[in-house]
């Protein structure tokens, strides 16, 4: 019962968490997409194809989504998953697949317009993530329930900061809620939470990885200057899907560790 009731407990601190999180961001004003965002270090043309490196890249998402869903494919097991979570795992790696598609896309010729290509599968990634973590430590069933809302939730606020950019207001705080608030959530959840399933160093690798995307995309001018070769933008396109791979490793060697997750 003190199981029950502390599992109950830390739920109702990460819905109070995002709730307070929502909110707070509805206070603030509209954020705008600043166009020097487009404006990457690394604008050399190789072999006639612009901003060479921050396109080709993105192969990496390509292969990592590729080989996460060859391993997925035909079967109705998932040994180092949960198969009431298939649909999520394969969701994320499509996601991935095709956000090497659409980075590749943008970095091309990059635009408000074609930058849509890039976060479309970039956050259907996101939200299959979030929905396989929630499905691994609270409960399958509500992981399962969970994917079609979220990646819904996460499509909307693509249309929602498009749509305001080409009224000439864009608005990206539902976006942004989208990106950052799950990578908030799902440490947390790591840490309160028992999975179901052994192997969480594999899901905090997948986050590292991702931190070191965003820090290497934060200094992405300095790294090209510091290396005269990659530009940190181009190495966040390696470090992001290095992360995919952690995930595929995890799919293979995890295994059950008992049905109780209700706390740590």
């Amino acid at each position: 019962m003190s199981n029950t009731r502390g599992f109950v407990f830390k739920l109702v601190g990460i819905a109070g968490f995002t709730v307070l999180a929502v909110v707070a961001v509805l206070f603030l004003p509209p954020v705008p997409q600043d166009l020097a965002y487009h404006d990457f270090a690394d604008q050399r043309t190789l072999y006639g194809i612009p901003n060479f490196w921050d396109v080709v890249s993105n192969v990496p998402f390509v292969i990592a989504g590729l080989l996460g869903l060859l391993q997925l494919a035909g079967k109705q097991s998932v040994p180092g998953g949960l198969s009431e979570l298939r649909t999520a795992y394969r969701v994320f790696f499509a996601g991935v697949l095709l956000t090497g598609f659409g980075s590749a896309y943008y970095h091309l010729d990059p635009t408000n317009a074609s930058l849509v290509w890039d976060r479309l599968p970039m956050t259907l990634a996101f939200m299959a993530f979030f929905s396989m973590v929630i499905g691994e430590y609270l409960s399958p069933g509500l992981g399962r329930a969970l994917l079609w809302p979220l990646l819904a939730v996460g499509i909307l606020s693509i249309v929602y900061w498009h749509m305001t950019e080409r009224a000439g207001h864009g608005d990206l705080r539902p976006y942004g809620l989208v990106q950052f608030l799950p990578m908030v959530l799902i440490p947390m959840i790591l840490l309160m939470f028992r999975s179901r399933l052994n192997g969480a160093v594999f899901l905090w690798a997948m986050i590292a990885a991702y931190v070191v995307s965003k820090i290497t995309e934060y200094y992405d001018a300095e790294i090209y200057m510091a290396t005269g070769a990659l530009s940190g933008h181009s190495i966040k396109h390696i470090a992001a899907a290095v992360g995919t791979l952690f995930i595929i490793i995890a799919l293979r060697r995890r295994r059950p560790v008992g049905n109780d997750c209700t706390a740590t």
